[in-house]
C-alpha cells in the first residue's frame, strides 16, 4: 500500500515538473521571439491568461499522447464532440488527456482512503477503468442534451421561419433572421443556423448546408426536416406551407409522446408503491393490531 502511493505521488510530481518546465521554455520562446521579431507583448492580467492557456495546451498536447488511438478513433470522437457543440482544435486533446489525467487523479483519491486496504487491486484497476470510461460517458451525456434541447426547440423556429417566409423573405434571409431572433431563447439550435448560413455565404448549395446540419446533430427530427426541404425545393412545391405541415406534425409527436409518458407513470410507481408506502401503510394500519394481539396472548398464557 506504501508503495502504491509513493508510485502515484512520484507520478504526479513527474507531471507537475513537466508542466513547469514546458511553462518556462514557453515563456521563454516567447521573450526571444518578442525580441528577434519585434513582436508586442501583452502585458497585466490579460497576457498572463494567455500564457496560461497556451502553456496548458502544451501540457495537454503532451499527455493527450499517452493514450493509444487510431486515425479513425479520432474521427468518430471528432465527429462525437461537434455533435455535443465543442467544436474548436483544442476539444480532441482535453478529451484524450482527460482520459489520462482522470485515471490518475481517482487512483491517487483512492490512495489516501481506506477503501482500498483490503484488496487495492481491485479497487485500483475499477477507478483506472472508471477515469478511462468517465470521459467517453460524460461526452455521450452531453450530446443526449444538446440533442434533447434541438427537439424541443424546433417547432419554435419553424414556426418563425413560416412567418418570415409568408412576410416576403427568401429561405436564405428566413434562416439568418430566425438566428438573429432564436439566439437569446433557443441558443443550440440558433447556432446550428448560423453554421448554415455562414456555409451558404461560402458558396456551398442549400441542401448539402442542410444536410451537414442534420449530420451535426444526429436527430431524426431534423433529418426528416431537411428531407423535407429538400424534396419541397426539387419538386417546387411551397416551403412555407411544407415547414407550416411540418411543424404541426412535429407538434402532434410531442403531444403523443407526454400522452405516452403519463400513461407509462402508473406502471412506474408499483415499484415504489410496493417497496416504500406499502410497507409503510401496514406498519400504521396493522402494528397497533398486533400489539393488542401481543398482549392479549400474554394475559391468556399468564392467567
Amino acid at each position: 500500500m506504501t508503495l502504491l502511493i509513493i508510485v502515484f505521488l512520484s507520478v504526479f510530481l513527474l507531471i507537475g515538473s513537466l508542466g513547469f518546465l514546458l511553462f518556462y521554455r514557453e515563456a521563454m520562446m516567447q521573450r526571444i521571439a518578442t525580441v528577434v521579431f519585434d513582436r508586442p507583448r501583452k502585458r497585466g492580467l490579460a497576457g498572463s491568461i494567455e500564457k496560461a492557456g497556451e502553456s496548458l495546451g502544451v501540457v495537454l498536447e503532451k499527455v493527450e499522447k499517452v493514450v493509444p488511438k487510431s486515425q479513425s478513433e479520432v474521427s468518430i470522437v471528432r465527429q462525437r464532440l461537434i455533435r455535443a457543440g465543442l467544436r474548436g482544435d483544442s476539444g480532441i486533446k482535453y478529451f484524450y488527456a482527460s482520459k489520462a489525467l482522470v485515471p490518475l487523479a481517482i487512483c491517487i483519491a483512492l490512495s489516501f482512503t481506506s477503501f482500498a486496504k483490503e484488496s487495492p487491486f481491485i479497487f485500483y484497476a475499477g477507478g483506472l477503468g472508471l477515469g478511462y470510461l468517465a470521459p467517453d460517458f460524460w461526452l455521450g451525456r452531453k450530446i443526449k442534451n444538446r440533442q434533447a434541447e434541438i427537439k424541443r426547440s424546433l417547432p419554435d423556429v419553424l414556426d418563425l421561419l413560416v412567418i418570415c417566409l409568408e412576410a416576403g423573405l427568401g429561405m436564405d434571409q428566413a434562416t439568418t433572421r430566425s438566428a438573429q431572433e432564436l439566439a437569446g431563447t433557443h441558443p443550440i439550435l440558433a447556432d446550428e443556423l448560423d453554421i448554415v448560413v455562414l456555409e451558404q455565404r461560402a458558396g456551398r448549395p442549400r441542401s448539402d448546408c442542410w444536410r451537414n446540419m442534420a449530420e451535426r446533430t444526429d436527430v431524426d427530427v431534423v433529418r426528416n426536416l431537411v428531407s423535407t426541404l429538400v424534396q419541397a425545393e426539387q419538386f417546387g412545391t411551397s416551403i412555407a406551407k411544407t415547414l407550416r405541415t411540418h411543424s404541426d406534425t412535429m407538434r402532434t409527436l410531442r403531444i403523443q409522446e407526454v400522452e405516452e409518458r403519463a400513461a407509462k407513470t402508473t406502471i412506474k410507481l408499483i415499484f415504489p408503491l410496493v417497496l416504500f408506502i406499502f410497507p409503510c401503510m401496514f406498519v400504521v394500519t396493522i402494528g397497533p393490531a398486533i400489539i393488542i394481539i401481543q398482549e392479549q396472548f400474554k394475559n391468556l398464557f399468564n392467567q
